[in-house]
């Protein structure tokens, strides 16, 4: 384990290099005034989604103010299999959820996608927000990228050439191991609403060429534990967990 793994670590979009001054955001500030008890001289990381991950010293800290000095950097900027998940937004802590453990599990981009049975509304500022608390608590260097919200019909309609996209279909298919298996990155995955998709959605997958369908067994999953198992399943299979 690295001497500095138990520093405080935050997310931050300006750039980083050696010398430069980066003030933090109010909410940063006051975890490390009020919560974390930080004060002037003391240590932390910061990392971009650019530049890697880097070492500061606070030079200036209050309850709402904090500004660091960037010291050196620690870890170089590496990036994650390209691997998307597109889900159908569910209830607020469901959404939270899969936001939050796609992240932990090193999704490239995360795609929120409106079918017939969606039925909760999509708050893109609350998700970035998931997004970067899970990247800053699992040592994540870069933020998945968070699309615009699409129809699942306008989504497959301009289709990205060369990338997969792989079906969880609770009316069957072959089984995910060996889909899976066979599946190397660029692709995609797509998790469908509460109460599954209807009848014609399901038909326009399976007659598109780049579509690969697959079960999850004989157990019909909730989405959210769908997505994690799925996720979780590809990248020991087939992603960066070998």
């Amino acid at each position: 384990m690295r001497a500095n793994y138990t520093l405080a670590r935050f997310y931050v979009s300006d750039e980083l290099s050696v010398a430069a001054s980066v003030k933090l955001s109010p909410l940063q500030a006051h975890k490390l005034y009020s919560v974390l008890r930080k004060q002037a001289g003391d240590a932390l990381r910061l990392f971009n989604g650019r530049d890697g991950e880097w070492q500061a010293e606070i030079t200036h800290i209050s309850k709402r103010d904090c500004l660091v000095e960037i010291k050196t950097r620690l870890r170089a900027q590496m990036s994650v299999p390209d691997i998307q998940l597109l889900f159908a937004p569910l209830r607020k802590e469901r959404t939270r959820f899969i936001v939050e453990k796609a992240t932990e599990l090193g999704v490239r981009a995360l795609r929120p996608v409106l079918t017939a049975r969606t039925q909760h509304k999509v708050r893109l500022e609350k998700m970035r927000a998931y997004i970067i608390e899970a990247a800053e608590q699992t040592e994540r260097l870069d933020l998945p990228e968070l699309f615009e919200t699409q129809t699942l019909a306008g989504l497959v309609e301009a289709w990205e050439q060369g990338r997969a996209l792989l079906f969880a279909d609770e009316a069957g298919g072959p089984p995910a191991r060996e889909v899976l298996a066979q599946t190397r990155a660029p692709c995609a995955l797509l998790i469908g609403p509460e109460g599954g998709f209807m009848d014609d959605e399901r038909q326009l997958l399976r007659d598109l060429d780049f579509v690969r369908p697959l079960s999850l067994g004989p157990r019909i999953l909730r989405a959210d534990t769908a997505a994690v198992a799925t996720l979780a399943l590809w990248q020991a299979l087939s992603g960066d967990w070998g």
